[in-house]
């Protein structure tokens, strides 16, 4: 079988005309090439006009043209099919087609989630370093805000970049850009503040600014388009945000202050530092991990400028001078690759030729007759599959985003203390009464965090395809969302487990950290079945192919709206609990809503991403 075309400028001969439309001829012809049955006299009259040369060469064309997808896996006989167990067979990592695009893709995901989960590692700590007279539940209030500015903000406007990389005269790769640059500026902002309002500032201008979740399921449903490859393509960017918060949490834990974190590197009188330290570290102690983000970020954007291709079909045709000066950089660098086994044919001044002496219905299509694909509107969107998905997905995002703040001011929070009770006078009465988190540092909490990210890695790409190819996308997408329930119901008991030290020193010993990846498994093994099968559900529920961008912006806001709302408003809840002493109560209503999201995942059904046909739609 002949190459695929790469360049603009030259193509395969043997797709040359693959577009070329079919007539009762072709049948006729294709009929004879499947039967291996020489050419009637007739035929061989019909084409007097060309040479023998022309006559294969055409003949080749009709072929291609009129050949159906079952009969590609052959070269040696077209009407071959593959077997059954083949096409059965779930797709392997080394199988997945335009691998060096879907690396671009999985590396800028991965710099956000590191981003994002490295500031919970030390917000806490932040908060209190703002304002050192704040107590407890209004620092766990304060994070809610920072966790949820972001998201709000997202929430606002990721449907609307949604919108904007669906039109033709922006494209994909455009808002990927703006979203990387815009939570780069956030990131260096949020290092060098001081106080709580500016920081509020620089996380709501990230996440309006911030379309790009959306954005790259977009791009990885238009680089992969066979069904087969969903499951491990969507997969990448889970696995990205697990990569993320598995790193990102270490990072911020062992890099925020690191004038006392490190001090023979940065403290008084060290090789870096002054005799008080490094002072702009003194001044900025959490600027440090928030320049080194940026850094991973502006990495992330150099290789989407230079090496993404666009997406959208009505862009593909242009000019991409990002992609040229890639190119021109990687020939500077590189060594030129060697001639590979076959060569692209510079058949331009052939195709004329031929298609001079071609009926009309052979003729190539030129480019510059290219019209754009129609689009549906959008009043047509929101049909009734969208609407369940769409409320899944937000019920599950909520929760989700929640516990993770719960998580961490649930680990940042000083142990009860009998000697110093915290509301006075109070006694615990569990199972429902009963008060204080773990008490861990910063690099502990970092490690424990991070404890999910190594998990989920595990667990995806060890168990995730095989389940997935037995039970179906839609059933593992229930029965994991079952998991979540317990794992909120049990997650304050914690609070109660023996440990080696006591209270108020933080918990430690081998009983608590068992307990603490108990929890955890619970809660990775429901994220890594629930979230890609959300997106692959997402994916397929859009009505058709024209507002695929629309529908992945609109799951982001509805995402961020959950995100926003769930650590808003569970860690008042927290805050409150505190003060009363029921710190389950948190728990216990973010339980609730779990199960609500798993009574609604059953009205949910898995489309087919083209549902609605529209004029001029192959």
């Amino acid at each position: 079988m002949l190459p695929m075309v790469g360049d603009s400028k030259t193509k395969y001969a043997a797709d040359s005309t693959v577009n070329t439309p079919t007539t009762d001829t072709d049948k006729e012809d294709e009929k004879r090439i499947s039967d291996r049955s020489p050419r009637s006299s007739s035929d061989e009259t019909s084409d007097t006009a060309l040479s023998d040369s022309d006559n294969e060469h055409l003949e080749l064309i009709k072929a291609k043209a009129t050949r159906h997808p079952e009969e590609e896996g052959n070269s040696n006989d077209i009407t071959s099919v593959p077997p059954k167990n083949e096409k059965e067979k779930p797709a392997s990592w080394l199988s997945l087609p335009r691998k060096d695009q879907l690396f671009i893709l999985a590396l800028a995901r991965m710099a956000e989630p590191i981003v994002q989960s490295s500031i919970n590692s030390y917000m806490f700590f932040m908060l209190r370093f703002f304002d050192p007279s704040l107590s407890d539940s209004t620092i766990s209030s304060q994070a809610g805000y920072l966790s949820g500015g972001f998201t709000a903000a997202q929430c606002l406007t990721a449907m609307i970049w949604g919108r904007v990389a669906d039109k033709a005269s922006v494209g994909r790769k455009n808002v990927l850009i703006i979203g990387l640059l815009g939570t780069l500026t956030s990131t260096v902002g949020v290092g060098f503040c001081r106080s709580f309002a500016p920081a509020l500032f620089f996380r709501c201008l990230g996440g309006a600014l911030n379309g790009n979740v959306s954005i790259m399921r977009t791009m990885t449903s238009e680089i992969i388009r066979e069904k087969k490859y969903q499951t491990k393509a969507f997969l990448l960017m889970p696995i990205m945000f697990n990569v993320g918060i598995l790193f990102g949490p270490l990072l911020g834990g062992w890099l925020q202050d690191p004038v006392h974190t490190f001090p023979r590197a940065f403290g008084p009188g060290s090789k870096f530092g002054s005799t008080d330290g490094v002072e702009w570290m003194l001044k900025y102690p959490y600027a440090l991990p928030n320049l080194l983000n940026a850094l991973l970020l502006f990495i992330s954007l150099l290789l989407v400028i230079l090496g993404l291709e666009e997406t959208h079909m009505d862009r593909q045709h242009l000019s991409d001078p990002g992609l040229k000066l890639g190119r021109f950089m990687a020939r500077i660098i590189c060594c030129r690759p060697r001639q590979s086994q076959y060569a692209r044919l510079e058949v331009e001044d052939n195709v004329n030729d031929i298609e001079m002496t071609m009926p009309p219905e052979y003729t190539t299509e030129s480019k510059n007759s290219y019209q754009p694909r129609a689009k549906l509107p959008f009043r047509r969107i929101l049909r009734r599959n969208v609407i369940a998905t769409m409320v899944a997905h937000g019920l599950i995002q909520g929760h989700t985003s929640a516990f993770q703040n719960l998580w961490f001011l649930f680990l940042s929070t000083p142990r009860f203390d009998p000697t110093r009770p915290n509301p006075p006078d109070y006694t615990p009465q569990p199972p429902l009464f009963f008060t204080g988190g773990l008490g861990l540092s910063p690099v502990i909490i970092g490690t424990a965090i991070g404890i999910i990210g190594a998990m989920g890695l595990t667990l995806q790409f060890g168990v995730y395809s095989w389940v997935t190819h037995r039970l179906g996308v839609l059933h593992a997408y229930r029965y994991a969302l079952a998991l979540f329930p317990l794992a909120y119901a049990l997650a304050p008991f914690l609070a109660l487990f023996p440990t080696k030290s006591e209270s108020p020193h933080a918990a430690d010993g081998p009983w608590i950290w068992i307990a603490i990846c108990s929890l955890l498994l619970l809660v990775v093994t429901g994220r890594t079945f629930a979230l890609p099968s959300s997106l692959i559900l997402i994916n397929n529920c859009t009505p058709h192919p024209s507002v695929l961008s629309t529908i992945h912006g609109i799951a982001q806001s509805v995402s961020a709206g959950s995100r926003t709302l769930g650590p808003l408003v569970f860690s008042a809840v927290y805050g409150q609990g505190l003060k009363k002493g029921m710190v389950g109560i948190a728990w216990w209503i973010l339980m609730i809503e779990a199960f609500v999201a798993f009574g609604a995942s059953w009205l949910v059904y898995e489309g087919n991403g083209h549902e609605i046909r529209l004029e001029g739609d192959p």
